[in-house]
């Protein structure tokens, strides 16, 4: 069993469902982002979710686009994420995940790629542009090195290909709450509601269902967890707090932030 696997069934008997916080490599820059790390850690967060930026981040909305673009133009390449990743596991032992883009991936080699991440600690990755029918190689490098796969779904996906990925995932799906890109919305959609609960449906218990885009704040929290939801993921809402806070205040801040939203998972 994976470690994220792990961390859901601890959550599972404790009656809580799990806060996933996204953050991005090298944004504002290194130092600082190993604070965002320290902080989310601090305020309970149960995964973490590091972001590798991309040229092309097509599922990402204008503040990760923001902060993608300041990590590029400050040289962040992807022995700063290792190093970040060997550092922070030398602290933790909470469950890791790298969201990025499928190229990144697959210039490095799969298989290399995966080899060395999990040797760093690394427990699963999230790959927005990686279809379900060009993800054999992928796959059996990922099971190879026993690293989880976590594919997505939509609000407009079917219940059939909702099945089909649901096969290839491991650790847990992520469900895209809303059309489009990332981002804080206002008001939860209708559509939004209905994906949550069909989905959880459609999974029947198989595997956890993580819902991200859009979600900014404890009350949007605890109305996905009331919905069903076995994780909450969010992201803009915390690279919008790094952006308006003064370095040596980063991991209070996020900590602060973090115990907010924790609580809003607990039953």
């Amino acid at each position: 069993m994976s470690r994220i696997q792990d961390k859901f069934k601890e959550l599972y008997s404790k009656n809580e469902k799990a806060l996933i916080g996204y953050l991005m490599t090298g944004y504002p820059n290194e130092k600082d982002t190993v604070s965002a790390i320290r902080g989310l850690i601090q305020g309970g967060a149960d995964i973490i979710e590091l972001g590798f930026p991309f040229s092309d981040p097509l599922a990402d909305g204008p503040v990760i686009q923001n902060a993608s673009t300041i990590s590029l133009n400050k040289g962040t390449k992807l022995e700063k994420f290792f190093k970040i990743l060997k550092q922070i596991r030398r602290e933790t032992k909470i469950p890791l995940v790298l969201m990025t883009y499928t190229n990144i991936l697959y210039s490095y080699g799969y298989d290399k790629f995966l080899s060395k991440a999990k040797r760093l600690g690394l427990d699963g990755i999230i790959l927005p542009d990686m279809s379900i029918e060009e993800s054999s190689e992928y796959i059996k490098a990922a099971r190879k090195n026993h690293i989880d796969t976590i594919f997505l779904v939509s609000p407009n996906t079917s219940k059939d290909r909702i099945k089909k990925i649901t096969k290839a995932t491991t650790g847990f799906l992520y469900l895209v709450s809303m059309y489009g890109i990332t981002g804080m919305q206002g008001k939860i959609q209708k559509y939004t509601i209905n994906a949550v609960k069909n989905t959880k449906k459609i999974v029947s218990g198989k595997i956890p269902v993580g819902v991200g885009f859009g979600v900014s704040s404890a009350s949007d929290v605890k109305r996905f967890v009331s919905l069903g939801a076995d994780a909450v993921i969010v992201g803009s809402a915390f690279l919008r707090l790094i952006e308006n806070t003064q370095s040596n205040k980063i991991e209070s801040r996020l900590a602060s932030f973090t115990r907010q939203l924790k609580q809003a998972t607990k039953s």
